[in-house]
């Protein structure tokens, strides 16, 4: 019975380090932010950059770990500490897949497509951030680097013994939305969403500087949440927006929790799916006024619904 046991602690053991096959070698005030692991897990490694719809992916299923750390009082630039680590993955045998640098990476909507972990364990400033993927054998590993004013910000994804699912397929550009006829409700707010994959939810309410949404009856989650309802293979994304009053790391963190807020709106008062919706916040980095008139401060200060999974359209549509 005892040896029995060793052997399964063996095997555990080695089924966690297989999940943590590198180690990065970071500088000795370093802190980690975060760490979290998983058997049996589904990750979409990104290999290329965002186009319209997506980006390029490998579909990994396996042991897998996120870990975070913090750089504090560190002057280097995002390409300088990716270097560094960039070495030490082929060092250490890994063949580099994919590499980008911000825009090229897709800017914003790489950024929240792809997975990382939320503010505080990891900052991404989504003007200044180096992303790679690498493999080696059945190791996969995605490492995102970026900083905020004063300090570095370093987070690893490594999914190792994978089952290789086949690609996904990947959702049709939004030129394409509106190809077939499907089956929506949700009225003008549906006809924008599917034309332009985006909109602003204009009338919602929040109290200056907090997160708590107003308590009315509003037209564009009652859109919404019919157009969810009626294509329930729909996935949409709620991203905050703040105007530029001050930092960058509290306005991200508002935003976000208003995406919540309403998020849960549309989950508890609509009876919506949790998995259709997602929530994130964009802080002050996207305005689409100008921020030094009081009309332009109030135009940003929002809640966008994103739409990241197309409806199919229904069985015989002609």
């Amino acid at each position: 019975m005892i040896r029995g046991l060793l052997l399964a602690l063996a095997l555990c053991a080695g089924g966690a380090q297989a999940a943590r096959a590198f180690t990065p070698d970071l500088p000795a005030n370093a802190e980690q932010t975060a760490a979290t692991s998983s058997t049996g897990a589904a990750y979409r490694l990104p290999v290329g950059p965002w186009t319209a719809s997506d980006f390029a992916r490998q579909m990994l299923e396996g042991a897998r770990t996120d870990r975070a750390w913090r750089l504090p009082a560190n002057s280097q630039s995002p390409t300088q500490i990716l270097v560094q680590l960039r070495a030490q993955i082929a060092a250490a045998g890994y063949e580099i897949l994919f590499e980008c640098e911000t825009d090229a990476c897709g800017g914003f909507d790489f950024r929240y497509e792809a997975e990382f972990l939320p503010e505080p364990a990891m900052h991404v400033d989504l003007g200044d951030f180096r992303f790679l993927s690498a493999q080696k054998g059945q190791d996969y590993l995605a490492l995102m680097v970026s900083r905020s004013s004063e300090s570095g910000f370093v987070q690893l994804t490594e999914v190792s013994a994978g089952l290789m699912a086949p690609p996904a397929p990947t959702a049709p550009a939004p030129d394409d939305l509106t190809a077939a006829p499907v089956a929506v409700g949700g009225g003008d707010l549906t006809a924008e969403l599917l034309a332009q994959g985006h909109v602003a939810l204009d009338d919602l309410t929040f109290e200056s500087g907090a997160d708590t949404l107003g308590g009315a009856e509003f037209a564009s989650l009652r859109d919404l949440a019919a157009f969810l309802h009626a294509t329930p293979q729909a996935r949409v994304t709620l991203v905050g927006h703040t105007d530029l009053e001050g930092g960058l790391a509290g306005n991200v963190a508002l935003s976000k929790r208003r995406a919540e807020a309403v998020r849960r709106r549309l989950i508890e008062a609509h009876g919506i799916a949790p998995a259709q919706i997602g929530a994130e916040g964009a802080g002050w980095l996207a305005p689409r006024a100008s921020n030094l008139t009081p009309e332009g401060r109030m135009r940003n200060r929002r809640v966008e619904v994103i739409l990241t999974a197309a409806p199919q359209a229904e069985a015989g549509a002609e």
